[in-house]
């Protein structure tokens, strides 16, 4: 979309267009995130984080004034073996410990970029992640399986690996939840675990959380798919435009550029996409019409006239959603059906709770299906799988963490 229509539509949004709406206004995404992309210089990587919160912390008193509420602040670095080369194994996980604390301190979501973003890169640094996420409580990272050039096997061999290392080595094999394989993904994504960037730094970009927002529509719009498409793409785009101008002017007062948002609508435990999308069916999540809900979402996200961002689709995380949690425990769906729906929607396979004995070659299948359907459509997807030790089919899992919703395991074919 040209920049000139851009700014038509937003301003035929914010003049009153989309007025038959004006009820909606009571129900309002949250702000999942404010992220923010850092070049950071290990040397100096205090005073440059205790900066960047100070730029963060402006943009949320800006975007909260204009009425939306903001979860949290999140930092980007480039990928983290550009600075950490010249440190022993001890000293980078020493660094990262440090790290890891300082965001704990500080409140803030820390991602140390992908340890791989190429096959020529070196599989040592996908160990060094592994072994980093394994000893850190909130450090995020990934690993690219698939890019312009097509799929990165060695990369994909290499997440894989890490996958089951950090299933063993971790508390509760919980961290893996910190981890995913992208594929297709471009910088400047806010959301994680897949977030990263190679650029300068002092950029920034914004995720939502609006999964109540598809519920208040599909509510009201039941099995009428043109009248849902149009309301959602009116409701999200209502929401986008006036978030967008926020950031537009916390841009002007930080100095920091605006990359775009990323209005995919998150959801969190019981802010459902999963109990939205059976609102619209009139069925069980994973019935006939479930694919199609979620094309009317994602074809809504693409039509928002702002500078868009990451996803831009749909997200369908598992153990992120109370009624993808239950759904799945039931067996009303399977990594099959989740990666049929990637065909019309993101962000492939997230937040996937498997038995432990999964093994690494079925976990490089699991991924490689992804990176095919991504590279095959040009479009971001992920790979976030949760194998836990000790724990089978039929069993369910015991993650202790305010994200996660407990569930069924099912078998992997």
């Amino acid at each position: 979309m040209s920049i000139n229509r851009r700014e038509f539509l937003a301003g035929a949004l914010l003049s009153g267009a989309a007025s038959a709406w004006s009820a909606e206004e009571a129900v309002k995404p949250k702000v999942r995130a404010i992220t923010a992309f850092l070049r950071l210089d290990r040397p100096r990587y205090q005073e440059q984080i205790h900066e960047t919160l100070q730029t963060l912390r402006q943009a949320k008193r800006l975007i909260e004034a204009g009425g939306y509420q903001v979860e949290g602040v999140r930092i980007v670095t480039q990928p983290f073996p550009e600075y950490v080369r010249g440190l022993s194994r001890p000293e980078a996980l020493r660094f990262f410990q440090e790290y890891d604390a300082l965001a704990a301190k500080e409140s803030f979501d820390p991602n140390i970029g992908p340890a791989m973003f190429a096959d020529s890169d070196d599989p040592a640094h996908a160990e060094l992640l592994g072994e980093v996420l394994s000893v850190t409580k909130i450090l995020e990272g990934s690993l690219v399986i698939a890019g312009e050039g097509g799929i990165q096997w060695k990369c994909l061999q290499a997440a894989a690996k890490l996958v089951k290392f950090v299933e063993e080595h971790s508390p509760g094999s919980a961290a893996n939840f910190n981890f995913t394989a992208t594929a297709m993904l471009a910088p400047y994504a806010p959301f994680y675990p897949g977030a990263y960037h190679l650029g300068e730094g002092r950029r920034f970009a914004i995720g939502t959380e609006g999964a109540n927002v598809v519920d208040w529509v599909f509510a009201r719009t039941a099995g009428n798919a043109p009248l849902a498409a149009d309301r959602l793409s009116q409701a999200l785009s209502m929401h986008a435009v006036a978030l967008e101008k926020l950031a537009r002017q916390a841009e002007k007062e930080t100095g920091w550029m605006y990359m775009g948002i990323d209005a995919t609508p998150a959801p969190l435990r019981e802010v459902s996409i999963g109990a939205a999308i059976e609102k619209f069916t009139g069925a069980r999540f994973g019935s006939s019409g479930t694919m199609t809900a979620c094309a009317i979402i994602t074809k809504a996200v693409q039509s928002v006239p702002v500078k868009r961002v990451g996803y831009s689709g749909l997200m369908l995380p598992v153990l992120e959603d109370t009624l993808l949690a239950q759904r799945w425990g039931e067996g009303a769906y399977d990594v099959d059906a989740l990666l049929a729906y990637s065909a019309v929607c993101g962000t492939g396979l997230d937040t996937i709770p498997m038995a432990g004995d999964v093994s690494q070659p079925q976990i490089e299948r699991i991924m490689g299906d992804v990176a095919t359907l991504a590279y095959k459509w040009k479009k971001p997807l992920t790979a976030r799988l949760l194998p836990v030790t000790g724990k089978k089919a039929g069993e369910r899992t015991a993650f202790d963490d305010p994200f996660l919703v407990n569930t069924v395991i099912q078998p992997i074919r």
